[in-house]
């Protein structure tokens, strides 16, 4: 009889406490509430028969409309490619990677030194993105720099449309932005209804801790439950700073700031998709930083993914990145183990491979390395298999003094599926090492990302749906005073 595998899985909190903690963020909401400053948010708030107090924006919202919203918020979502071209689940146990989103600065190549990107540079990640097998979402991963601010929203959207395929992690940092990235994918998909049936976008929108929805972030919440596109809550608190300075009461905030923010959402549009997210960070008080790669951040992320899923969301957090400035041992070391941890936790979108410097700056060569990090990951969850019955017996029973499991038909047929084979990581004796010029994983994703972006040509995009982009990037241009948009190239 061949048994099932087991997957492995990680879970850091007892069911009763994670019931304590969501039971205190229904308290905090109901006794504290929410600051909220928007005027249409507050609209929706009101009709629903919560208490708002007009003059301080707080919002205090009862256990009882924010069970129902729960309710009503589906478990999992469908986020589909560029026109329908792949389909992923987001929900369950399900695990899809993406780089981090929004760096300021990218790393150059063979420098220890960070510059603000350029249009090329979010083509050359979009079209490395593309290539990558273990990344499945793509994501607008880094501001240019060379245009105006006004339409960088839109202009890095407008970008990773064209070069990849893959399904986009996105946001907006104006209120503004949101309707021409909106005409934007609804013309990749074919027009509203299809938008809404099949998303090929998640907007990110962050809560300002502790327990504030901003005008921007709250409109960003009611815009995609509109189109029906998902929002994705990022929660940010820092222990002992902007939330407490315990796990367990970080835990309790971010929970509550989701809640809000999910409440919003069913508010504008029952049945609106929501992913439970965030990128909260244990606060080094020593240096005033936000340390994503230190292990206490990652047990933060494990634990409230543990909570979305108690509540039955689909559940998101920033791990698999590094607070390194270059691609070092320091790099390798926290992007692996939050890939690892993110994997057993099930969470379903991980944001992060690619990522140095507290968030801020992004590198196609830990990109690439870390895909292959993300693909060690998968195979971990994968599993042991047996794969025969009995499973090794057959071969001892013929075994003889010159016989060799190299020349065996079986391992020729499983050695493949069983194992998986490194593309950058270093296993060569130290002889070919030595030969081969002693190159770094660094100096081997470097070329590795070179070679992918010669080899692979730009995801194909029909020329009616590139004029179509072309004109609505056009009018943005325009109107933010800029005659025409910087060339960038498709190499």
């Amino acid at each position: 009889m061949i048994a099932p595998a087991v997957r492995p899985k990680l879970e850091v909190l007892s069911s009763a406490l994670v019931a304590s903690i969501v039971d205190e963020a229904f308290a905090l909401l109901d006794r504290n509430g929410v600051f909220v400053e928007n005027e249409n948010a507050l609209a929706l708030f009101r009709d629903a028969g919560q208490r708002v107090d007009d003059a301080s924006q707080r919002v205090r919202l009862s256990e009882t409309l924010v069970r129902e919203a729960l309710a009503s918020t589906p478990s999992e979502i469908r986020l589909s490619g560029r026109a329908g071209a792949s389909e992923f689940l987001v929900g369950a146990d399900n695990v899809h990677f993406n780089p981090g989103s929004a760096a300021v600065t990218i790393l150059d190549p063979g420098s220890p030194l960070h510059r603000k990107p350029t249009g090329r540079d979010l083509v050359r990640l979009a079209r490395l993105t593309e290539s990558l097998p273990n990344i499945h979402f793509q994501s607008t991963a880094l501001i240019a720099g060379d245009v105006p601010g006004d339409i960088a929203d839109s202009y890095r959207l407008f970008l990773a449309l064209q070069f990849s395929s893959k399904p986009v992690v996105t946001g907006t940092f104006r209120v503004e932005s949101f309707k021409p990235m909106l005409e934007m994918l609804a013309a990749v998909q074919g027009g509203s209804a299809a938008l809404a049936a099949k998303p090929p976008a998640i907007f990110d929108a962050c809560p300002s801790p502790p327990l504030k929805w901003s005008r921007l972030t709250s409109q960003s919440l009611i815009d995609a439950a509109r189109a029906g596109l998902p929002s994705e809550l990022i929660s940010m608190g820092m222990t002992g700073a902007t939330s407490p300075a315990t796990i367990t009461g970080t835990l309790v905030q971010h929970t509550a700031e989701n809640l809000c923010g999910l409440t919003l959402c069913q508010l504008t549009r029952n049945g609106a998709p929501v992913i439970f997210g965030g990128s909260p960070s244990s606060f080094d008080m020593r240096k005033g930083t936000t340390p994503m790669g230190a292990v206490e951040t990652m047990m933060i992320d494990v634990a409230y993914a543990q909570i979305g899923k108690s509540l039955g969301l689909p559940t998101h957090a920033y791990m698999g990145l590094s607070d390194a400035k270059v691609i070092d041992a320091q790099a390798g070391f926290e992007a692996a183990l939050g890939a690892v941890l993110a994997a057993l936790a099930g969470i379903n979108v991980v944001s992060g491979p690619g990522m140095l410097n507290f968030e801020s700056t992004q590198s196609l060569e830990k990109l690439a390395i870390d895909d292959e990090i993300c693909g060690m990951a998968y195979r971990l969850i994968a599993g042991v298999s047996q794969r025969d019955d009995p499973m090794a017996l057959p071969f001892f029973e013929a075994l003889s003094a010159s016989s060799q499991f190299l020349s065996l038909p079986h391992t020729k047929a499983w050695y493949r599926k069983e194992h998986s084979l490194a593309r950058l990581v270093d296993r060569d004796t130290y002889e070919d090492w030595l030969a081969a010029g002693r190159r770094t994983i660094a100096d081997r994703a470097a070329a590795d990302v070179e070679r992918r972006l010669s080899a692979a040509p730009p995801a194909a995009l029909d020329p009616r749906l590139r004029e179509e982009l072309e004109r609505i990037m056009a009018a943005e241009a325009r109107a933010a005073g800029l005659d025409r948009l910087p060339e960038v190239s498709d190499t």
